[in-house]
């Protein structure tokens, strides 16, 4: 008995012997993986750190990811591959490369525009400030409808498609496979067995959702369909920060439509659940249109490596409309912060009224500053923004900006009547805008946007109309409101408006 005894105890020595040395090697993996793992990590983000020192567009940006990038890397560099570029380098490429195909047929429409008396001339002295901007002129003999709603905005574009003769370009952020979508698939389908040839953009972050039978139908009747696809190319693929988020539809180069409203039932009163967004867009007929279209081709051919047959030969507006139009398109690929710019020159020329409605307002200091300078002046600054809107973060760091804004006199006003979802901004009397950006970091300097500028009295006379209606429906914001709410809500506030740079 002792023997057996014996013989068992060595035998589980033996057997403990073995697992121990197989932990033990395990153990010694482990610690060499992660050992390997953290050298790597830190070479990378040391690296990474370098490109963001030499690429981030403010001192404290690049501070803040040299010290992230070398101190937490792990977490750090899939990060900045994914938020940290502010300039979309592939398409800066395509622009350069492609810039002799394209370059000829607006120079050419620019010479004829120019031949039929159709260049805007300079009556404000920023002429020549706004065309290096825009990379465009502006132009006359347009005529421009406002359209207030979904209900105003889509049976307008439909309209539009169902007259089209010869083909019709449809670029959106947001695109559902609703009644709205499948409304606007039938209008396409029935273009196309006229002839009509349907060149359509999604982009492919917000349109994540739609189905791939919704594309299929419409490829199958002949529509070229194409996402965006802002991850094209070896160097592109984890920069999911950048967005199209134009809102376009042309017809033969004849009428267009720009807004902020998307495809999709919450912008119409077809939803079921929820009440309309409210929303504004406008159509244009005129020579304008086609500097609507080089927008759209820059990004087809991004898109799809081809540039379109499109028509360019400027025509002015039926009727005597003679309005002063300019289209502005913007996005993370421009050698300027173009759309940054833009809203800058807007607030420093206002000189009597600068009205702004907004769903996001996230202003960076340089935009703050100015509308405080605005208000200084005697200027009637007022920010329309909505009072329940649909990102909680968002709304939480619009409120940082009341305190300072409202101690020098801008208005500040919550709509209290549903979603208020338009990009519209009043100045002085004669000129307003409509388009797709909104007053954010995203779309001063991530997002693909387009902005159309009109310079006509009535025109203005109209947005003021409208804006005065939107501000009948709002609650004006008292610069002290935040504080009166609590020290929590005002640390929400703080910590939320930390993250207002990736917002």
């Amino acid at each position: 008995m002792p023997g057996i005894i014996a013989r068992l105890k060595q035998r589980l020595k033996q057997r403990f012997w073995r697992i121990g040395r197989a932990t033990g090697y395990v153990r010694m993996r482990r610690k060499r993986f992660t050992a390997l793992f953290l050298f790597v990590a830190h070479i990378l983000g040391a690296l990474t750190s370098v490109q963001a020192i030499m690429t981030t567009r403010t001192s404290q940006g690049a501070i803040a990811w040299a010290v992230s990038l070398n101190i937490f890397p792990y977490l750090a560099v899939p990060a900045y591959w994914v938020f940290g570029r502010s300039k979309f380098e592939g398409y800066v490429k395509q622009r350069r490369g492609t810039d002799g195909k394209g370059a000829p047929v607006v120079g050419d429409f620019i010479r004829r525009a120019d031949r039929s008396g159709l260049i805007a001339p300079d009556t404000g002295g920023d002429k020549q400030l706004l065309d290096r901007l825009a990379r465009l002129p502006a132009t006359t003999g347009n005529d421009v409808e406002l359209l207030r709603g979904g209900d105003a905005i889509f049976p307008s574009i439909l309209e539009g498609i169902d007259r089209a003769r010869n083909y019709v370009l449809v670029q959106y952020y947001i695109v559902r496979d609703d009644d709205l979508g499948k409304r606007l698939k039938r209008h396409l389908i029935a273009a196309m067995a006229r002839g009509v040839k349907v060149k359509f953009i999604y982009d492919e972050v917000g349109s994540a959702g739609l189905p791939g039978n919704y594309l299929a139908e419409l490829r199958g009747a002949g529509a070229e369909m194409l996402a965006f696809n802002s991850m094209k190319g070896i160097t592109n693929r984890f920069q999911l920060n950048f967005r199209n988020h134009r809102k376009i539809v042309v017809t033969d180069g004849r009428m267009a439509w720009i807004g902020g409203a998307n495809i999709g039932d919450e912008y119409t009163s077809g939803h079921q659940k929820m009440t309309a967004l409210h929303d504004t867009a406008v159509k244009v007929t005129g020579p304008a249109v086609q500097t609507i279209q080089v927008s759209f081709e820059e990004d087809w051919l991004w898109a799809s490596d081809r540039l379109l047959e499109l028509e360019w030969t400027p025509e002015p507006a039926p009727a005597a409309a003679n309005k002063t139009v300019r289209c502005i398109a913007s996005g993370p690929a421009d050698r300027l912060e173009t759309c940054t710019l833009y809203f800058l020159h807007l607030i420093n020329s206002a000189t009597t009224r600068l009205w702004i409605s907004s769903p996001y307002f996230v202003p960076d200091e340089q935009i703050v500053s100015a509308l405080k300078l605005a208000a200084l002046r005697g200027v009637d600054v007022r920010i329309l923004v909505p009072d329940k809107g649909d990102s909680r973060l968002i709304d939480l760091s619009g409120w940082a900006f009341v305190p300072q804004l409202g101690a020098v006199g801008v208005k500040i006003h919550r709509h209290t009547r549903g979603f208020l979802h338009q990009k519209v901004i009043l100045v002085d009397s004669d000129l307003a805008t409509v388009g797709t950006a909104n007053f954010d970091n995203r779309s001063f300097r991530l997002n693909f946007e387009i902005t159309l500028e009109v310079r006509d009295r009535a025109f203005a006379g109209q947005v003021a109309a409208m804006l005065e209606k939107d501000f009948a429906d709002a609650r004006r914001v008292a610069p002290g409101e935040p504080d009166d709410r609590g020290f929590l809500f005002r640390f929400g506030v703080r910590a939320a408006s930390l993250l207002a740079p990736i917002q």
